[in-house]
């Protein structure tokens, strides 16, 4: 093993580019053999090896390899294996490498042996996100693109920044858990957070991964904030403020997720609903717990990559997005909506499916700690995961009142990849202790009680109820939804046009100006928003690229100078 010269990160970082140069035939075996091999190898490496990433004998970034990481590794091979099966007959090359490199990178988090691999790979990471979105094809792929890769860059001077003050103050770059308390530490968290999809700066992801292909949106959704999610669970375990901000994340994700009408969109939120749920229980961080928030981020992978499957797949048979353009799907794509319900039921913690014995853990977590309050905000969080992934998504996708569209089920990889995901999320959820015996910390505890299965589908049952009965409520109309991405999308490059690029305006001007668009957005917020309205086009990128210089700048100076 001391011979070893291509670790996991790099099988796929490299051997990815490879692509371009062979042929349609042979793009199959390599998208399936590179996650394949890269999934070998990780099980093949002892726990707690050291391994340098090398090119031609020369070592690049120390990397290790841990429980956790084996965990997070495997489930990131896992979905570059299903996720090529299910983009290898419609996505582009370009797609297609950045998607294994965003693989690679993700795999290379992992396996971060201290802090300035991590750094690297996160980077890595930010770039190939952008390349799948950029793939979408479309105009609004490309500046939704260019609005993630320029936020990703902030967060990445932030988490720089924390890094550097964290340096400067103890001397080491190794991965070890901390706390919140002092200003290098803030920034490092904060940092984290931005890719783990916290609000406010959570809009990116409801921005970008519904722009991108198909194909694109399932590798997106499995990356990016699941390695966030591993930084946390490395790098904060039990920071308090961590409660508050996975149930502040809970609630904005379901609230979001139901007043939306585009499918994808809702499933986006989901996500930043989701992985509230992993952040709740990374801030209680007992053992249980951080299990809990492991099996989570491992399960939801699967599940959401399947919703995403489903939706992508009505996509590309339709053409469409919006709920009120769909309906009575189910017809003619009888497969497609039967994984859709696998994953929707997964999602909803239904007994005998994935996020079953996940979500019991996190919940359980919370009891054994005595936080009545958050068990109590976790239970209110999974009713309304019921409501907008659990039932509002294949309802009004398949279900609803008839659109007329008779579309087929989509081509065989795609219905294979599907499969794939769906055996398991029911594998998973039938036998526990498959998953349960790769977590972190060894656990005993038995999800399928009597109590539990009974609290659980009078939960499920209850929510159902209360979505059919409010029926007539839940039926969306062609609106847009207003995020906090309208500050960067709209108020400041509005205010920027009228404050003047070259000429000088007295405080007074400035100030009625800043007056002017804060009356108009409290207006906005009781009139119809239209495709024209609050939430409409694009913005210069000079003015994001010189706060990121100027961040990045200040930051170095004032820990210079402190040095």
């Amino acid at each position: 093993m001391s011979d070893l010269s291509l670790p996991p990160p790099g099988l796929l970082l490299f051997l990815g580019l490879l692509l371009p140069l062979c042929g349609r035939r042979a793009r199959l075996p390599l998208l399936v053999g590179l996650p394949l091999l890269v999934l070998a190898l990780i099980w093949s490496l002892p726990l707690d090896y050291q391994l340098p990433l090398r090119v031609f004998d020369w070592p690049l970034v120390p990397l290790s390899n841990s429980v956790l990481g084996r965990l997070f590794g495997s489930v990131f091979a896992l979905m570059a294996l299903v996720g090529g099966i299910y983009a290898y007959a419609q996505a582009s090359t370009t797609e297609l490498v950045a998607a294994l490199i965003n693989a690679g990178s993700a795999i290379g988090v992992c396996f971060a042996g201290d802090l300035i691999s991590l750094l690297l790979f996160w980077e890595l990471l930010a770039l190939s996100s952008t390349l799948i979105i950029w793939s979408g094809g479309t105009l609004d792929a490309r500046r939704a693109g260019m609005r993630y890769l320029l936020l990703h860059l902030f967060g990445g001077v932030i988490l720089l920044s924390g890094i550097a003050g964290h340096i400067e103050a103890t001397g080491s770059i190794a991965l070890s858990a901390l706390r919140a308390d002092s200003g290098a530490h803030g920034l490092l968290l904060f940092g984290l957070l931005i890719n783990a999809g916290a609000p406010p700066l959570s809009a990116w992801v409801a921005d970008a991964y519904p722009e991108a292909s198909p194909s694109g949106s399932v590798f997106l959704s499995a990356f990016t904030t699941k390695t966030a999610v591993f930084a946390l669970i490395l790098l904060f375990p039990g920071e308090p403020l961590l409660i508050g901000i996975g149930l502040y994340m809970v609630g904005y994700g379901i609230i979001y997720a139901l007043l939306e009408n585009d499918m994808r969109r809702i499933l986006a939120y989901s996500i930043v609903n989701q992985v509230g749920f992993m952040v709740c229980a990374i801030g209680i961080g007992s053992e249980l717990a951080l299990n809990g928030a492991a099996a989570h981020a491992f399960v939801h992978i699967i599940y959401k990559g399947l919703l995403l499957m489903s939706a992508g797949a009505v996509l590309q048979q339709t053409g469409r997005r919006k709920c009120t353009d769909l309906g009575g799907l189910f017809q003619s794509m009888p497969w497609t909506c039967l994984m859709g319900i696998i994953g929707a039921l997964s999602i909803s913690a239904f007994p005998f499916t994935s996020g079953f014995p996940a979500k019991a853990l996190i919940s359980a977590a919370a009891a054994e700690q005595q936080l009545l309050w958050v068990w109590l905000a976790l239970t209110a969080g999974a009713a309304g995961v019921f409501l907008h992934a659990g039932i509002k998504f294949p309802w009004f996708v398949f279900f609803q009142q008839d659109s007329g569209l008779r579309p087929p089920d989509p081509p065989f990889p795609m219905r294979l990849a599907m499969g794939l995901l769906a055996a398991l999320c029911l594998l998973l959820g039938g036998f526990p202790e498959l998953l349960y015996r790769l977590l972190p910390y060894g656990t005993d505890y038995q999800p399928y009680t009597a109590a539990h299965l009974l609290t659980q589908l009078q939960l499920l049952l209850f929510a159902g109820l209360a979505f059919f009965a409010l029926l007539p409520l839940m039926r969306r109309t062609r609106t847009l939804s207003l995020d906090t991405d309208w500050f960067y999308r709209r108020f400041l490059r509005q205010l920027t046009q009228e404050f003047g690029v070259h000429g000088r305006y007295a405080h007074s001007r400035l100030q009625s100006a800043v007056q002017a668009r804060w009356q108009r957005l409290i207006h906005g917020l009781f009139v119809h928003l239209g495709p024209s309205g609050i939430l409409a086009r694009s913005w210069p990128t000079g003015s994001m690229v010189l706060w990121v210089s100027l961040i990045l700048a200040l930051s170095l100076l004032v820990y210079g100078m402190r040095g």
